[in-house]
């Protein structure tokens, strides 16, 4: 697989729009489940923000240099500056009403007893509580499943800052879950 992605990379830098579609095809969910988790379930925006990611990509691929890392791991960098730009000219803050269901993924009603639905909810709005850096090592380790390499690569951190960050966030999430579990 790695192979045909660079061999797909290359012919994206050379021009291939096909070749870049593919790669759009690859990424375009996670990218998407990464951007709508940042944004606490804001739908329409995280599909603004993943189109604009990956027209950035597109724009800038002739700039890409392998390096070792997955592909992802760049436009996980990319999204991540979008979303901070989007906060940056948006002052307002989201309400917890506004989070929709897939927050935490795709679930199925059936299948979750009301306990888990209530810890899902408890989790979501704590995270939404973290600082933003806890919030990203926090959702590429654990919704999307990167390595701490490709999380550092992706926030331009070193692999020990990751590991540091990630142990204070979830320091960090405990605290707040017992915190809204106490007042509640």
């Amino acid at each position: 697989m790695k192979a045909f992605e660079e061999e797909l990379i290359l012919k994206a830098q050379g021009g291939d729009s096909y070749a870049f579609g593919l790669l759009y095809d690859a990424y375009v969910s996670q990218i998407y489940r990464f951007i709508f988790l940042k944004l606490g379930g804001m739908k329409a925006e995280a599909e603004d923000i993943t189109h604009q990611v990956f027209m950035s990509a597109w724009k800038n691929i002739k700039k890409y240099q392998f390096q070792g890392y997955p592909f992802s791991s760049w436009l996980y960098k990319i999204a991540r500056n979008e979303v901070i730009d989007f906060w940056r000219t948006k002052k307002n803050n989201v309400s917890i009403h506004d989070i929709h269901e897939e927050f935490l993924g795709e679930t199925d009603e059936n299948e979750l007893s009301v306990d888990i639905k209530i810890d899902t909810e408890l989790v979501s709005l704590c995270i939404k509580r973290l600082d933003s850096h806890y919030q990203d090592v926090l959702i590429l380790k654990f919704v999307e499943e990167l390595t701490n390499e490709e999380i550092a690569k992706a926030m331009g951190k070193t692999e020990g800052s990751v590991r540091v960050i990630q142990h204070r966030a979830i320091k960090k999430l405990k605290q707040e879950i017992e915190h809204e579990r106490a007042h509640h």
